[in-house]
This record gives C-alpha cells, structure tokens and sequence, in this order.
C-alpha cells in the first residue's frame, strides 16, 4: 500500500481519550467515518474499529476496548456536522443496531458518484483514480475483532476516510456541474432513514438458504432441521454460519438424505474433516426431518395483472431513463419508491406528490413522465 507518507493516526482506546475525541469532533463542521467489522469471523458480527478523520487529523477508535460509544452519538446526530461517508447503509445498521445511534446530515461518495455515472465505485478504485494512491486491499477480509492490530491493519483503516474530505469536494463539484446535488441530497436524507430492526433475519431459517423453494415439503422439514443445528453449532463456536457448512452443502444433503457417513463423504461441499467433525450431527438431523412434519414456504404478497404490468413498465422507463442519463436504472427510481408507487397507485397529481413527497428532486424532473405511465396504465 502506497500510504503516501499519512500522519500517525490517533488511536483511541479509553473514555478519557474518547471524551477529548468528542469534544474536538464537536469543532468540527465536516468529519469522514468509516467502520470495521468481523462478520466473516464470528456468528454476530460487532463494530471492531470506527475511523474519523478531520482536515488534519486520523483517530482510530476501539470499541471493544471502550465497551461504550456514547460521547460520540451528539456528533452523529449533530445536523450542524457532515458526515462523509463511503457506502454507509451497512455501518448506519450496525451503528444503530448496536450502539442506539442514529445519524443526521450525509455526504455518502458511493451514492453520489453513482449518481455521476461513475463506472467503478468502490473505494480503492476512486482513491487510485482521483489520488494516484493504490490501496492494498489485503486487509479487506481481516478479523478486525483481534487484538492487537498490526501497524499495517491500522494503515489500511485510515486510508478508508483520510482522503474522504477531499473526495467530498470534488464530487460535490462534478454533481454541481451536472446539476445533480439536489437529487444527491435527497439520497443522503434517505440514507439516513435506516431501520436496523427490518435487517435482522434468523440464520437458522432454511428459507434464506438459496434453493429452499425449489424442495418439496419434506425435503424443506429436512432442511429446517440441518439449518437448526448449524445455527447451533455455529452459535456454540462464535462463528459465521457459512463457516460450518455451506448452504449448498445443505441443499445437497437435503436432497440426498444420505444414511451413512460413506454417502455423506461422497455428497459435494462435504470434506472429511467435516464428516470427522460434525458428520454424526448432520445425520441426525436428517434422520428428524424426514420423520418431522412437512413445511411450506411462506406466503408471499399475491400482486394482481395490473401490478405485474405496472411495475414492468416503470421498471423499463426507469432502464431507458438511466440510460438517457448515463447512470444504474435505480438511480432514476429506487426499488423502494417503484413498488410504492405501484402500491399506491396515484390517480391525481396530488396524490403523486403524496407518494413521492421524500425525493422532491425526482418529482419535479420525472414526476409528468410518470404520472402519464401510470395514466396510461389505468385507463388500459
């Protein structure tokens, strides 16, 4: 990694530093965040480290060893303070989910240079394009939850928001000159809008493992039952799911239904040492599920015709839109804000404003566009 001779970060570790963080964050108008996590080292992934940087200034902080965030929930909530980010749904979830904090005031670079059109969004592509700065991405999958942290780990942490700053203006530069700003703020309030409780899902559901609905009943009872006692087990060990036993591992075994630990051996995605270790578990769970009751799927929202129909022809104008404007179809119209619209289906122009009351930007330059589609829509 080029580091391009960066300041020593300002590692922060106990509450009387955190404090002093706080109070200087608090002077600030605009800071760069980023986190780390450990969700491919343990079965509930944590916050392992949260960066800020200032015009000046790298702090890396602990929250292992601090236990206790909340001096810095103000500077979240602080409206009068921007917060840039890179791709910051996924660390908004887990700062609310685990720490109660909530967030005001967005700059998000990923969701504005997709806004620009940018081909190549990730991190380490901007900052190489815009800097000339290559980023090792070699510490991307690291256990950021072990302690200590090598000085490379903690190198590899500040670079994700040292050049935040500087990146913020020069984007909001290029969505100026395209005239973009306005819909790119729109997407900041809406980023901050997010529930941690609507992205909890149970691992041991055997409907999240992809080909579920593709068994019959009692394949599915089989698989609930595999999916159970990987949940267990991988609860047991502190470690992700899929680090037990992969998903298509468990659909093979469900199909099969092997009887013996030679036909589980023989099943693809299933190693010796995994018969070695959890061989005699995983039959036995297929032994319960084949006496278990059949399951079923469950029910998904029943869409009528003119549903179906409705949401094709926004989903295609959006594609044509997107492409007009050199940019992903749901840049033009979020998925979330397509099926409202379809849910809703506003009859009147008041209504659509009513409908699309959160992305003014959108309802001012494609509201006619769409309010004719779905004009045309009822009347066939």
């Amino acid at each position: 990694m080029q580091s391009n001779n960066l300041p020593k970060p300002i590692f922060i570790a106990n509450p009387p530093a955190l404090d002093r963080l706080a109070d200087e964050l608090a002077r600030e108008t605009i800071i760069a965040v980023d986190m780390e996590a450990n969700g491919l080292y343990a079965y509930r992934e944590q916050v392992c480290l949260i960066q800020f940087s200032t015009l000046e200034k790298d702090f890396l902080v602990d929250p292992i060893s601090l236990g206790d965030i909340s001096p810095l929930a103000p500077i979240f909530n602080n409206p009068d303070i921007e917060k840039v980010f890179h791709a910051a749904e996924f660390d908004l979830i887990l700062l609310q989910r685990d720490f109660g904090v909530s967030l005001t005031n967005l700059f998000d670079t990923m969701v504005a240079a997709r806004i620009l059109g940018w081909k190549r969004v990730g991190l380490g592509n901007i900052i190489e394009k815009q800097f000339g700065i290559k980023v090792n991405k070699k510490y991307q999958r690291a256990n950021w939850g072990k302690r200590p942290l090598s000085d490379e780990m903690l190198t590899y942490a500040q670079m994700d928001t040292h050049y935040l700053i500087e990146l913020r203006q020069r984007i909001k530069n290029s969505l100026h000159e395209k005239d973009r700003w306005e819909l790119a703020r729109e997407d900041f309030r809406r980023g901050c809008q997010v529930n941690a409780a609507e992205h909890q899902s149970d691992p041991a559901d055997p409907w999240r493992v992809k080909g579920a609905y593709d068994l019959d009943p009692q394949q599915a009872a089989v698989l609930q039952k595999l999916c159970q006692f990987r949940d267990q087990k991988a609860r047991e060990l502190d470690r992700p799911v899929f680090k037990v036993i992969s998903n298509r591992a468990l659909i093979s075994i469900t199909r099969q239904q092997p009887r013996n630990h030679n036909e589980l051996k023989s099943i693809r995605g299933v190693s010796d040492r995994q018969d070695r270790w959890i061989g005699d578990k995983l039959l036995a769970a297929v032994r319960r599920g084949t006496k278990a009751d059949p399951i079923y799927p469950p029910r998904k929202p029943r869409f009528s015709r003119e549903d179906r129909d409705q949401t094709d022809r926004l989903l295609r104008w959006r594609k044509k839109k997107g492409r007009r404007m050199g940019v992903k179809s749901d840049v033009i119209l979020p998925k979330d804000l397509l099926y409202e619209l379809v849910k809703q289906n506003p009859t009147t122009k008041d209504e659509l404003a009513q409908t699309l009351e959160t992305v003014p930007w959108r309802l001012q330059h494609f509201g006619d566009e769409i309010f004719n589609l779905l004009m045309t829509s009822n009347y066939r």
